[in-house]
């Protein structure tokens, strides 16, 4: 049963009740294809169809985009997105392909994009049919992010637009990019202005996706070259010159603000079964023999695998804080808290799994002896992506120090 983080109102006992028999009668079947351990990594058409047509199926009966409104293709409910990603983590779905537009994208076009912009594109992001990509980092701009040198000039109620963008997640698949970009050289933030880009559409005639090929032999992320991308105006968010804190609204749902329109964590299975959780990694060492014994039979692992079980459940607890007002002293504290722990978390718990695998942990994927498909191997050099993603745990210190708890600036 899935664990609210405060009593139903009615609208959200009677939903939740939906949703539990709708997944109960609608679980898709199993892949066919291993699914990667995240939408971050899909590589495959295989893999996408896979979970682009249980989106499509899971929007189509109403649990996701369930708080916007329905001229933009919302359900119009009233907090009940949350209550669907419960319900869908306890029932262990697949997760969303389309993690981008649906915690980054969607609320960023809705809050700053004309109505009629949302109207066209929100519809076709929430059922998955329009997948989106996020073209932030650059080669020169990683985490001073206000220093991206993509620049758009105009030209009537055009924008042509020159630059490379690096590190971008599902480029190889994606419809739609939300992009940050300079439109005057002049101004380091208020020369920044943001707008939404049809890659796709442009592929050979403005746009390059180039495929960056990581240490676990993964695609899933690209480069993305710009050479007189021709676009309108009509596609740019708010004012000219407020990029810097349309990207803010993106920053803080992808950091965690609210609750982002995929599940994920708990819920993630691949084709064989695994997660990689802390919870997970209980079973993993009552199965995993060290010396003839189940690992879980010594007593050391078995406290330290204690201690990330510890850490991920008041994880979950401290999420529940976002929802009660009188506990956000600060708008950014509980966000930036849950991304710099959830990723530290995710990479200590991968470390330990290897120590529980011992010698077999150096066995991966596609070898027949390798301990849970060698997900977990897999997962420990995939977490160190997850500490630099969306700002370093770094710079997530710096920001929690200097703006939440109003320390010195570091020097």
């Amino acid at each position: 049963m899935a664990e609210s983080a405060h009593k139903d109102s009615a609208e959200q006992a009677e939903f939740r009740q939906y949703c539990r028999h709708w997944l109960a009668a609608n679980r898709p079947a199993d892949p066919s294809v291993r699914l990667p351990l995240s939408a971050l990594e899909i590589m495959t058409m295989e893999q996408l169809t896979y979970l682009q047509a249980w989106q499509k199926s899971a929007y189509d009966a109403g649990l996701v985009g369930c708080d916007y409104p329905q001229e933009v293709g919302g359900a119009g409910r009233k907090d009940c997105q949350r209550v669907a990603n419960e319900e869908m983590l306890a029932a262990r779905t697949p997760y969303f392909p389309n993690i981008i537009g649906l915690g980054m994208a969607a609320p960023t076009v809705f809050y700053h994009g004309q109505p009629e912009l949302s109207q066209r594109l929100l519809p076709r992001l929430f059922s998955g049919e329009d997948i989106w990509c996020q073209g932030f980092s650059e080669p020169g701009a990683g985490s001073d992010l206000a220093s991206v040198q993509t620049f758009a000039e105009r030209r009537g109620d055009k924008w042509v637009i020159n630059g490379h963008k690096v590190w971008t997640s599902l480029a190889h698949f994606a419809e739609w990019m939300i992009l940050l970009l300079r439109t005057d050289k002049s101004h380091k933030y208020d020369g920044l202005s943001y707008f939404v880009v049809p890659i796709r559409s442009a592929l050979g005639k403005g746009v390059t996706v180039r495929p960056l090929i990581k240490i676990t032999g993964e695609t899933g992320f690209n480069e993305v070259i710009f050479d007189d991308l021709e676009v309108d105006d009509s596609l740019r968010l708010d004012e000219l010159g407020k990029g810097w804190q349309v990207a803010m609204t993106t920053l803080l749902h992808e950091r965690g603000a609210g609750e982002l329109q995929t599940p994920r964590a708990g819920g993630l299975k691949n084709k064989g079964g695994h997660t990689t959780s802390a919870s997970s990694l209980v079973e993993f060492a009552r199965t995993v023999e060290r010396s003839g014994r189940p690992a879980a039979d010594d007593a050391l692992l078995r406290d330290r695998i204690m201690q990330q079980l510890i850490r991920e459940t008041g994880l979950a607890q401290n999420q529940r804080r976002s929802r009660v007002p009188a506990l956000l002293d600060h708008p950014m504290r509980v966000q930036l808290q849950n991304k710099l722990l959830a990723s530290e978390i995710s990479q200590d718990t991968a470390a330990l799994a290897l120590e529980v695998a011992g010698a077999s942990a150096s066995l991966y994927l596609g070898d027949d002896n390798a301990p849970a498909g060698g997900q977990w191997s897999l997962a420990y050099m995939n977490s160190y992506g997850m500490t630099i993603a969306a700002g370093t745990s770094e710079v997530q210190r710096n920001i929690l120090g200097e703006r939440v708890l109003g320390l010195p600036k570091s020097k």
